[in-house]
C-alpha cells in the first residue's frame, strides 16, 4: 500500500529583467524540501504547476510504501 503527501509552495513574481528569478530563487529551497521528504522515506512522484496574478503555485507530490 503506499501514502501519499502533497507540498505546495506559492512564490511571487517580481519587475526583473531575469524571466528566471522564480526558478533561481525557489531552487535551494525546493532541494531541501525533497531532501527532508527523502530523509524520512518519502519520494517525489510528480510535480506541477500553476501561476495566477503575480503568484506561481508548486505542487511537489510525494509517496512512499507503508507496511
Amino acid at each position: 500500500m503506499k501514502e501519499y503527501k502533497v507540498e505546495v509552495r506559492t512564490y511571487y513574481s517580481k519587475v526583473t529583467m531575469n524571466a528566471n528569478h522564480i526558478a533561481e530563487s525557489s531552487q535551494e529551497e525546493t532541494q531541501k524540501i525533497i531532501d527532508g521528504y527523502a530523509a524520512d522515506g518519502w519520494r517525489l512522484a510528480s510535480a506541477d504547476s500553476t501561476s495566477y496574478g503575480l503568484a506561481v503555485y508548486v505542487y511537489l507530490y510525494f509517496e512512499r510504501d507503508v507496511a
